[in-house]
């Protein structure tokens, strides 16, 4: 019916009055809104009051212009809403549809008109989606005497069904695409269509909008399921199910035009929007006007709106969509009779209110009321909308739910905001849409607009829940967004779309990790009680290096450039080594940062603590042979205990001493690791080491295995690296009784070294065996051998001898000999630097440090001592009796440590006695890690077993033995001195192989570039060719270090004491996160714990932002319901997403094929078929409809 032919009423019965003497013909008195605004002022007037029939963002877009207008405002909310934002934005709130589901409540049209009535409502405004295109509702409104903020229920009818819609459109010819010639209630009614056009089709629900009820379906064996979807999903959404059938176009544009009509015929249209910017449907992106629509397309596109609506007597706002092919042809799809989502931006370059035009329309204004003529609408500049939603895009988009932790939106000038949930605390479900916020914001030209939608998602930090912020950022930067030539299925055709860079969120993980510490303490294992200090550490002053008397103190802003390692840079390895042999007196190496700590605290001492007085060192200790920093055990306890990366450690340590030569201790075949690896891991690893800082590598075999020490040897070389050769110490050269490890053996041993074209010989004495005597004999006999060879010497001072021993090595004529900073010296450390460079001083081999340089060193490392004494194992005196069971000195202390956590530490003499025992039972081998595990892991199981030496021996055949000796015994770790003892070694290993030669020779080599492929897909991008070497020394521990900090954030910028220590409560924390960003941290408070749940809510201040984290309290008792996990297994079916379970389609027994449905899942009302992935019959299924499931959660078993 055409609008000439209709007699419209302007407004119900009970508004008549409102406009009474309104004009609707030319030469008559206008009132226009203002005066009716001035009459409703007070709420005084007949139209005092609209009530929202929706929720969300369009609910408060709408109240804010009802308020502008002076009007009382109703918001509904269904029980899942109730802490919703709308419901208090609104003047009054009323619970709707008690008892239905989230999506039903707001459905329940009889319930919306009740609240209505009996709350003195004039209007109803619908939104969008929900009954927004429901004929029935807005009848039923208006015989209730209401306003409907819409067209009328005939309208609504004739063009809120598309089906009816493509009808009116050919009748007054528009163009349309084909499609079937009516709603298709079946999906075999479609045949005829699809024989006629073919695919690709398009289902699409006659009722919908916003992607709902879409399926684009490409294969005849893929129609039946997706009409099902799409019939599913558009009764969920829309209460209609109703379908019909398109030719689906290929990579068309869509533009679609806002119309403005009142009740007499006046029709305008607002310009066009071009919303091509879609995935599954759902608009993402609008941009008004649109670019590059040739201008007559773009003309004939508004002037059929207007035909359209003109021909049905259109009433309120609406939307005209088309599709324009790529020949510029446009195609009518539909009209949606409401406000669309994106109206935002056609308000921005029109500068119309279109929901304030709405209203007033429905009250019964014309237009030329409103001057909204068309020739007084125009347009100016560029408008952009994003919408800001709760999607992982890098996960399929799959909806995220929970709540909000932090939110910090954009602002400034030419931003706009409509949002709902936008508020810390919010919680997100999975009831509804995803929809966050809508960013719009209006430029000059597009590429104004384009940066300033850029600046403004900057500006987000929303934390708790992932968002597809990180997608609306690769979308804006992309060339054809860029060109403004984007077209439907962008999003789908553009793979380089999710190479994201994803929000570090750095601010809430580490007081993720604060909390953690407020609530449950340190996790660090081997840690005892608090820090002992809990104040700043104060960096010491050093003397002038040109007046020491009286200039001013050492500025150390940049680290000093002279030392060793400019040798090494310049002219290579061996120049270097032949300058050390050719210095005068005895040059020091520092085991401060490796050693040291190693020994006395667990190997514990972190990064950030060495940092902080590198670049004093680096005058300090300028004249060092080597600073001891990297590899042995500090490798995994890096990534294992403190949560850091080795090599990220090696760069930045590199970066502030750039002049001192760094050292690692290398384990031969093993590297860094305690196992045999294919020889290519090897090379890669001491290539990479050099790569990022490390030149001398001291390579030892835990056995003096020759095998082994020839790879390393090998490797570190043709990485360009010093390479230091390590004779293990054991025994006693200077004791005639000693008669396995004799000083012959060990120039027998340094002579195959020098064979393999080593730089220079390190004798390594791991326990501190090395007597003052043994000291001279040995590297006396081999000075004489080799002249023109460096010899660097180290031990411990279990015995409190090393100091003495190093004296006499260097007098014997070592170059080099290992000292620890006093303050980390002594006992199973090192000796002490102050004490050995003194005394060298005085004999005429000076080590060119300063005494006063050791002593402000000193004054630093004496508080990360106490910083770290929770760390300390409870030795506090030399113990003489390492020379009865070789202990070394680092396996020593964590010995200790491992039997107290094993019961066994009143037992430590036994554990001692028992060591002595077990390394006879070894064969009295070299005893350094990973060997030196083998025998305190024997040890130990002798003590828990109260096993003898002859009960071992008898017993051997039936044993249940340590994994670490069963495989020394296979040969793992190489052959040692003597052979293995037998029958023993047989009677251990029984029918497992036998290794007797190098154990890495038969073993595949590593693919590192598959291993790269596979870590990036499973951790993220940002794995490094660095990452794939840790990985393949300790595949478990960094997997589990990657998860942390992807749970906690990068926690190396944490000072010490509140890494370890529990804040106070007022305490303010001080953390940089990186150059010129500081977080300003307090702890507020301590939530109780919420029961049922175990959590406790943590409170901080964050630059003056109060902010919450939820922690699991680990010592309440809670009982919880956790589902059942799927596994690795084919046939084990986890959910793909968080979401309700609407359908199961299997039951146990059932016979199933690879890809037959077996349920539904539903989030956001984006429904998703699970299929099975193998064939087979159903075992179990553990879901019903309605559960609730996080990714993941087992759905159904599948076994053959």
């Amino acid at each position: 019916m055409s609008s000439q032919s209709q007699q419209p009423m302007l407004h119900p019965p009970r508004l008549a009055g409102t406009f009474a003497g309104t004009p609707s013909v030319p030469g008559t008195p206008v009132h226009s809104i203002q005066t009716i605004r001035r009459k409703a002022a007070g709420h005084g007037g007949p139209l005092t009051k609209i009530l929202v029939a929706n929720r969300g963002e369009i609910a408060i877009r709408v109240f804010r212009t009802a308020h502008e207008l002076a009007m009382h405002t109703v918001a509904i909310f269904s029980y899942e809403d109730r802490m919703s934002a709308h419901r208090q934005k609104s003047d009054e709130a009323y619970q709707v549809g008690k008892g239905l589901t989230p999506v039903g409540a707001y459905l329940a049209q009889d319930d919306i008109i009740r609240i209505a009535l009996e709350h003195g409502v004039d209007m109803i405004h619908p939104g969008y989606g929900f009954l927004s295109e429901n004929a029935e509702f807005a009848s039923k409104v208006e015989k209730a005497g209401l306003a409907f903020v819409g067209p009328s229920p005939e309208v609504i009818d004739s063009l809120g069904d598309k089906t009816k819609a493509r009808t009116l459109a050919m009748k007054v010819g528009v163009p349309v695409v084909p499609g079937t010639p009516g709603p298709v209630q079946a999906y075999t009614d479609a045949h005829a269509f699809i024989e006629e056009y073919g695919f690709p089709v398009i289902i699409k629900a006659a009722m919908g909008g916003g992607g709902r009820g879409m399926r684009v379906v490409r294969e005849q064996a893929e129609f039946k399921d997706a009409f099902e979807r799409a019939v599913s999903e558009a009764k969920s959404a829309f209460g209609d199910g109703t379908v019909f059938i398109e030719r689906f176009l290929e990579r068309p544009r869509h533009i679609e035009v806002q119309i403005l009509a009142d009740a007499v015929g006046n029709t305008v249209h607002l310009f066009e929007r071009d919303c091509s910017v879609q995935r599954r449907h759902q608009k993402v992106v609008e941009v008004a006007p649109s670019l590059h629509l040739n201008e007559d397309t773009r003309q004939a596109i508004l002037n059929d709106a207007i035909k359209l609506a003109k021909s049905v007597g259109y009433r309120n706002a609406g939307t005209a969509e088309f599709l324009v092919d790529q020949m510029g042809r446009h195609y009518f799809i539909e009209i949606n009779p409401r406000i669309q989502v994106e109206h935002t931006i056609t308000e921005e370059i029109t500068g119309v209110d279109i929901v304030a035009a709405q209203i007033q329309i429905a009250a019964g204004a014309t237009l030329p009321q409103l001057g909204l003529t068309q020739e007084n609408i125009s347009k100016r500049g560029f408008a952009i909308q994003c919408r800001v939603t709760t999607e992982d895009a890098a996960a399929n988009f799959q909806p995220d739910t929970g709540k909000i932790e932090v939110y910090r939106s954009a602002g400034g000038n030419g931003v706009r905001l409509d949002a709902s949930s936008g508020f810390a605390g919010a919680q997100i479900t999975p009831h509804y849409d995803s929809l966050l916020v809508k960013v719009t914001v209006r430029g000059a030209t597009y590429e104004v607009a384009r940066r300033k939608m850029l600046r403004a998602l900057v500006e987000f930090r929303i934390r708790g829940v992932k968002t597809n912020i990180p997608f609306l950022f690769r979308l804006l930067t992309h060339d054809v967004f860029i060109g403004g030539k984007t077209w439907t299925t962008f999003i789908d055709d553009t793979p380089d779309l999710f190479k994201l860079v994803q929000s570090q969120n750095r601010a809430q993980k580490l007081l993720g990790y604060l909390g953690d510490i407020a609530v449950n303490g340190s996790s660090i294992k081997g840690q005892i009680g608090e820090p002992g200090l809990k104040t700043e550490i104060v960096i010491p002053k050093f003397e002038s290096r040109e007046d020491p008397d009286n200039g001013p103190p050492l500025d150390a802003t940049f680290p000093c450039e002279v030392g060793w390692r400019n040798i090494i840079v310049k002219s290579g390895p061996e120049a270097f080594a032949k300058a050390v042999r050719d210095y005068p007196g005895c040059l020091i190496m520092d085991t401060t940062w490796r050693d040291a700590h190693q020994s006395l605290l667990a190997t514990r001492l972190r990064t950030v603590d060495m940092v902080n007085i590198a670049k004093e060192t680096s005058y300090a200790l300028a004249n060092a042979y080597s600073l001891e920093c990297w590899g042995g055990a500090t490798f995994d306890v890096a990534m294992r205990f403190l949560y850091e990366d080795p090599w990220e450690r090696l760069r930045t340590l590199r970066q502030l001493v750039p002049n001192i030569p760094f050292q690692a201790l290398v384990r031969g075949a093993n590297a860094v690791g305690y196992k045999s690896y294919p020889d290519n891991a090897i090379y890669d690893f001491s290539k990479k080491a050099v790569e990022n800082g490390l030149d001398i590598f001291r390579v030892f075999d835990s056995l003096n295995y020759i095998e082994n020490m020839r790879l390393g040897i090998d490797a570190a070389k043709k990485a360009g690296g010093v390479v230091e050769a390590a004779v293990c110490y054991s025994g006693d050269v200077a004791n005639p009784k000693k008669t396995k490890y004799t000083l012959q053996y060990y120039l027998d041993f340094v002579d195959q070294l020098v064979e393999e074209g080593i730089h220079v010989l390190g004798i390594k004495d791991m326990a501190g065996l090395l007597t003052p005597a043994a000291a001279t004999m040995l590297i006396g006999a081999i000075r004489k051998k080799y002249p023109e060879l460096p010899i660097h010497v180290h031990s411990h001072d279990t015995a409190g001898i090393s100091a003495a021993s190093m004296i006499a090595a260097a007098a014997a004529g070592a170059d080099v000999v290992d000292v620890a900073i006093d303050s980390l010296s002594g006992i199973t450390s090192q000796a002490p630097m102050g004490a050995v460079c003194m005394a060298l001083e005085q004999t005429g081999m000076g080590t060119g440090i300063r005494y006063q340089d050791i002593q402000a060193l000193n004054l630093y490392w004496s508080q990360v001592r106490l910083l770290y004494s929770c760390f300390e194992a409870p030795v506090r005196a030399s113990d003489s009796s390492v020379y009865g069971h070789e202990m070394p000195g680092g396996q020593y202390t964590n010995l200790m440590f491992q039997a107290s956590q094993l019961g066994l530490g009143q037992q430590w003499d036994e554990i001692k006695r028992k060591y002595i025992e077990a390394n006879e039972l070894c064969g009295d081998i070299i005893k350094v890690t990973p060997s030196s595990k083998v025998v305190g892991d024997f040890a130990q199981f002798m003590t828990s077993n109260s096993l003898s030496k002859k009960d071992v021996i008898e017993q051997a055949a039936h044993l249940d033995f340590p994994s670490s000796v069963v495989e020394f015994f296979q040969g793992y770790l190489g052959q040692p001195v003597g052979g293995f003892p037998e029958p023993l070694r047989t009677h251990i290993i029984r029918d497992l192989p036998r290794i007797d030669g190098r154990p890495g020779t038969t073993m595949e080599p590593l693919n590192f570039k598959k291993m790269k492929a596979d870590l990036r897909a499973k951790f993220g991008k940002h794995i490094t060719d660095a990452d794939v070497s840790s990985y393949a020394m300790y595949p478990k521990v960094f997997e589990e270090y990657q998860s942390f900090v992807e749970k906690y954030g990068d926690l190396s910028v944490i000072p010490t004491r509140y890494f370890l220590g529990r804040p106070e409560i007022g305490e303010e924390m001080h953390i940089s996160i990186e150059k010129g960003k500081t977080l300003i941290i307090r702890l507020l408070a301590v939530g109780p714990v919420v029961e049922g749940k175990g959590v406790r809510d943590v409170w901080f201040e964050v630059n003056g932002e109060v902010r919450a984290v939820p922690v699991e309290d680990k010592s309440a008792a809670v009982e919880t319901v956790s589902r059942e996990k799927a596994t690795s297994e084919p046939g084990s079916v986890g959910a793909p997403m968080s979401g309700v379970v609407v359908e199961v389609r299997v039951k146990e027994g059932h016979e199933v094929k690879k890809g037959d449905i077996l349920c539904v899942q539903s989030a956001m009302k984006m429904e998703s078929a699970v299929s099975a992935p193998v064939s087979g019959h159903i075992k179990r299924v553990v879901v019903h409809e309605g559960d609730s499931l996080n990714q993941g959660d087992l759905l159904v078993e599948i076994v053959h």
